[in-house]
C-alpha cells in the first residue's frame, strides 16, 4: 500500500496569493537596487568616476597621440558621462547579488533538486558575463581601434567624443555579456525539454549563421568586432551542448533517477 502511493508534491501548500507575489517582487527589486547603490558608493570612493573613465579609455588612448585626450562636446557631458559609467560599473559589480535576488524570487516554485543548482548557475552566469566584458576591454577594443585608426587619413585629426565613446563600449559590454550566456541558455533549454541535445547538434550549422548575423547587428561596422563576437558564441554553443547532458542528468528528480536506474538494470 505504502509503495503504491505517490509521494506528496513537495511544493504542495506553498502557493501564495498574487498580491503577496507582488510584495515579494517589490522587495527583491529594492534589495537588488540597494546592492547596486552600495557598489556605486564603493566605486565612487575608489577608484572614483574619473578613475573608471581612465580605465575604460585605455584601449582608445593607446591608439591616440600621447598629448591628445578625448573631448567632451556637450555642456553637461563632463558630469553625466562619469555618472553613467559609475552606474554601469555598480551594476556589474553587484551582478551576482542582482541575480541572487532573481533566484530568491523564483526559488519557492522550484523543487529541492533544482534549487541545489541555482547558485552554481548564478556563479557560472556571472563569471561568463565578466569574462565577456574582460574580453571586450582587453582584446576586442584594442584590435577594433587599431583597425579603425588604420583607415584614418593623415589629414584628419581623430578626436573622439567621450559621450559617443562610452555609449559605444557600454553597448559592446552588454552585447558580449549577454552573448557569453549561450551555454546557460542551451543547458536550460535541454533541461526543460524544450529541445534535445541531438537537435541542437543538428542546428549547429544554422547557429553559425545566426551568430554572425547577431554579431553584425549588435557590433560596430568593423570586421574585427563582428568576428570577435561570433566566434566565441559558436564555441560557447558547443560548450553548452556538451554541458547540457550532464546538467539535465544532474538536476533530474530523484524519482526519475530511480526509474532510469531500474530500467537500465532490467
Amino acid at each position: 500500500m505504502a509503495d503504491s502511493k505517490d509521494k506528496a508534491d513537495e511544493l504542495a501548500g506553498t502557493e501564495q496569493p498574487f498580491v503577496q507575489h507582488l510584495f515579494e517582487l517589490r522587495d527583491r527589486i529594492l534589495y537588488a537596487l540597494g546592492g547596486v547603490v552600495v557598489c556605486m558608493v564603493i566605486l565612487a570612493i575608489w577608484p572614483g568616476p574619473g578613475g573608471l573613465i581612465d580605465l575604460i579609455a585605455v584601449p582608445i588612448r593607446a591608439h591616440m597621440p600621447p598629448d591628445m585626450k578625448l573631448i567632451a562636446v556637450g555642456v553637461f557631458t563632463p558630469f553625466f558621462v562619469p555618472l553613467k559609467v559609475l552606474m554601469m560599473a555598480g551594476l556589474l559589480m553587484a551582478l551576482p547579488w542582482v541575480m541572487y535576488q532573481l533566484w530568491a524570487f523564483v526559488a519557492p516554485g522550484l523543487y529541492s533538486h533544482e534549487k541545489r543548482f541555482a547558485i552554481p548557475l548564478i556563479v557560472f552566469g556571472s563569471g561568463l558575463a565578466y569574462l565577456g566584458i574582460a574580453f571586450v576591454q582587453f582584446f576586442v577594443l584594442d584590435k577594433m581601434f587599431a583597425f579603425i585608426q588604420g583607415f584614418t587619413p593623415d589629414s584628419v585629426n581623430a578626436t573622439p567624443d567621450i559621450a559617443s565613446y562610452v555609449s559605444a563600449i557600454l553597448s559592446l559590454y552588454l552585447a558580449f555579456g549577454l552573448a557569453f550566456q549561450v551555454p546557460i541558455v542551451v543547458m536550460l533549454l535541454v533541461r526543460f525539454n524544450v529541445v534535445s541535445a541531438e537537435k541542437l547538434k543538428e542546428f549547429r550549422g544554422y547557429f553559425i549563421v545566426v551568430a554572425f548575423v547577431i554579431a553584425a547587428i549588435v557590433t560596430p561596422p568593423d570586421v574585427i568586432s563582428q568576428i570577435a563576437l561570433a566566434v566565441p558564441m559558436i564555441l560557447l554553443y558547443e560548450l553548452g551542448i556538451i554541458g547540457s547532458k550532464w546538467f539535465a542528468k544532474a538536476t533530474r528528480a530523484p524519482d526519475d533517477k530511480s526509474d532510469s536506474d531500474s530500467q537500465q538494470s532490467t
